[in-house]
């Protein structure tokens, strides 16, 4: 134990959670399904962004079975600007595995629960307290900056070794009686009082507990271990312009962007000019050279995934004869029907460009 008082710590965040919480749908909500469809969209996404989405998806499938019977594109469609899509394809992959498997009703037990594929340790602890008020407590960004600053805990949050020092204290903090209302209140004083940059220390209910506000040391926490460098690559897209029809794929296998659509597309090194870019083996492999075809570049853009930078360059192909490319996932389709489709942020800023410029 860090200390004797760590039972009125959870007591301070109590009282204080109990006044100054956020009014968000997902608040007071026994509905498992519910509570999981929010966390699965607040994961990595702050609570204004994800708010629509939660919206969206509750007004679209209200149960559990509804979600598991939708179609992947409507699913991805839907998800669409929220980011790391990958929490997408496994959110609906787990609908599946509990409408099939558990007979479309969550299971009731943190033990249970973190069997599931696609649900975590946190997102199984906030399944089992907020619904069942199982006393599992629940560690996320948030709950790691509060005990870091607490207790001026020097593990690195994003170590083996700091999750186990923080987990085990976050189950001595754990209100027994409340763990619901507790979890959700440390995590409401993350985000609201003990902020990443400017804290409101002064308006904390724990101040005269936190080591790091005594110290004088609040921006020393939480600790993170060095980040390795975002890999860069380099990727040119082509839009086939031609007779109003273009091409587009689905995206396949493992990797960013899963069943997302884009435009056919090569990777390389590093990135060319056009007239180095037609002689690449890449270009050979996807478009049939016996056609004569003008590429012209129309857009560029630098994407900064979690990971990896994306030096994106859009081309527009256009040719007095049919294009024929060799992928053969790519499909013909409407250029006007590129926006119902699902698609990264990347592709939906192009297309938002496209849709700019042809109206001028």
């Amino acid at each position: 134990m860090y200390f004797s008082g760590l039972m009125q710590v959870s007591k301070e965040i109590i009282k204080w959670y109990k006044i100054n919480k956020r009014n968000l749908p997902w608040r007071e909500e026994t509905d498992p399904f519910k509570i999981w469809l929010s966390e699965v969209i607040l994961q990595q996404t702050r609570v204004e962004q994800g708010l629509p989405y939660y919206q969206k998806f509750t007004h679209r499938y209200k149960n559990i079975s509804q979600l598991a019977n939708a179609k992947d594109d409507e699913v991805m469609k839907l998800w669409q600007g929220l980011g790391y899509y990958s929490r997408a394809v496994n959110m609906l992959n787990t609908a599946r595995i509990i409408a099939k498997q558990h007979k479309a009703v969550f299971p009731r037990t943190y033990d249970e629960l973190i069997k599931l594929k696609g649900i975590g340790p946190y997102t199984a602890a906030a399944i089992a307290s907020f619904a069942y008020d199982e006393p599992k407590a629940v560690v996320d960004g948030n709950v790691y900056r509060v005990l870091s600053r607490l207790f001026e805990i020097e593990e690195a949050i994003n170590s083996s070794n700091g999750k186990k020092v923080f987990s085990a204290l976050a189950d001595e903090m754990l209100s027994k009686k409340n763990p619901g209302i507790y979890n959700q209140g440390i995590m409401e004083l993350g985000a609201l009082v003990c902020k990443p940059r400017n804290p409101l220390c002064e308006e904390c209910p724990v101040r005269l507990f936190c080591n790091a506000y005594k110290n004088k040391t609040i921006y020393n926490f939480p600790v993170k271990s060095k980040k390795a460098k975002p890999r860069e690559r380099f990727i040119a897209y082509f839009l086939v312009d031609q007779k109003e029809t273009t091409f587009i794929k689905q995206r396949l296998g493992k990797g960013i962007w899963k069943g997302l659509y884009e435009l056919p597309n090569i990777e390389l090194e590093q990135m060319a000019e056009i007239n180095h870019l037609i002689n690449t083996d890449e270009w050979k492999c996807l478009f049939d050279e016996s056609k004569k075809m003008n590429i012209e570049q129309i857009y560029q853009a630098k994407h900064q995934l979690t990971h990896q930078t994306i030096f994106a360059h859009f081309y527009k192909i256009t040719s007095l004869q049919k294009i024929i490319i060799k992928d053969k996932l790519c499909k013909s389709v409407k250029q006007s029907d590129l926006k119902l489709y699902a698609v990264s942020r990347l592709f939906d800023k192009f297309l938002n460009y496209l849709n700019l410029h042809s109206n001028q």
